[in-house]
């Protein structure tokens, strides 16, 4: 049993009391470049991510120390969405269907204590306490992009380590070929579960080997800090190259099974959205294109719509996972 007593919450070190291990790399970086006379291109680079680093931590939260990820493919050098409208625009049923409904419905969740529970096909289920789950790996920062199916886009600072750390603890069995996500459906403090618009709780799910790729992501922060609620706090997936519904939020039970999950949008509407849901521009959504996206932040009188990029621009990192495959057929 790995759940702890006597805690509230948890507590994260102050960003100002030690050097960020990503700080720390860079300055050593610019150190060797001023050996090979780089050094000019190099400081002004430097400076210019130091700037953007300072700029998304916005002091609403307890900080959440994390080191740049190296992960290939896991940090785009794209301009960061400002933490405002990735906090404020989002999409998160249980407490509302409109974009602005999260922000102002969620303060209602409990995230302390929070448990989440790993059952199935396992040699080793256990309950994590959420300050035990945050052992399990190095938090690291990695900023993704993220693809909703409604055509819009966000470029995210998130903060966590890969799902793969704790699927790798608990020790699938040789039959175990998918994953469920399970996420909190507690109608005292999300006034839209019992809605009719889905089945609750919401559910997800991933075969073994996506989730086991290092790009997938257990999240427990953004911008430095801890989730807010309506990010879907206190633990979340991220999975960039899938369309955004696919990373579910506030987890509470992770399932390992030998039959692809039922998951919450595709029982909705199945012709809609399929069990992979890989971001692919030459794969329409029933009701609209998938061809371009709106990036929030950019919504200026003459702001262009960006193409999509296939797999969210991860193809490279995940292409081979679906190699072989009728990417239409299995959308």
């Amino acid at each position: 049993m790995l759940i702890k007593t006597g805690r509230d919450g948890f507590i994260h070190p102050v960003s100002s009391e030690i050097t960020p291990q990503a700080v720390y790399r860079d300055r050593r970086e610019i150190l060797r470049l001023m050996a090979t006379g780089a050094a000019g291109t190099a400081l002004a680079a430097w400076a210019g991510r130091q700037a953007q680093a300072q700029a998304q931590r916005p002091g609403k939260l307890a900080a959440l120390q994390a080191a740049r990820s190296t992960v290939p493919g896991a940090v785009t050098m794209e301009k960061v969405t400002d933490y405002k409208d990735a906090s404020t625009y989002n999409n998160f049923y249980e407490f509302g269907t409109d974009k602005a409904d999260p922000a102002r419905n969620a303060h209602t969740l409990k995230t302390t204590p929070w448990t989440v529970e790993v059952e199935g096909l396992v040699k080793k289920p256990a309950k994590y306490a959420l300050e035990d789950l945050l052992k399990l790996g190095a938090q690291e920062e990695r900023i993704y992009r993220l693809r909703c199916v409604e055509g819009w886009s966000m470029v995210i600072p998130w903060v966590g380590y890969s799902l793969s750390k704790l699927v790798e603890k608990v020790e699938p069995m040789g039959n175990a070929k998918f994953v469920e996500f399970i996420t909190l459906a507690d109608p005292k403090t999300m006034p839209y579960v019992g809605s009719r618009v889905l089945d609750w709780p919401y559910a997800e799910g991933l075969r073994l080997d996506e989730a086991m790729h290092p790009l997938t992501l257990l999240s427990f922060g953004m911008y430095g800090e801890v989730l807010p609620n309506q990010n879907g706090a206190p633990v979340r997936l991220v999975v960039p190259w899938k369309y955004g519904f696919k990373s579910a939020k506030s987890l509470v039970k992770i399932r390992f099974t030998d039959r692809e999950p039922k998951t919450a949008w595709n029982k909705a509407a199945a012709n809609e959205y399929g069990f992979y849901s890989n971001v692919n521009p030459e794969v329409d959504h029933p009701r609209w294109s998938q061809a371009t996206e709106r990036r929030i932040g950019e919504d200026g009188l003459f702001a262009k719509k960006r193409k999509t990029l296939m797999f969210n621009g991860y193809e490279a990192q995940v292409g081979q996972l679906y190699a072989g495959m009728d990417l239409k057929k299995n959308y």
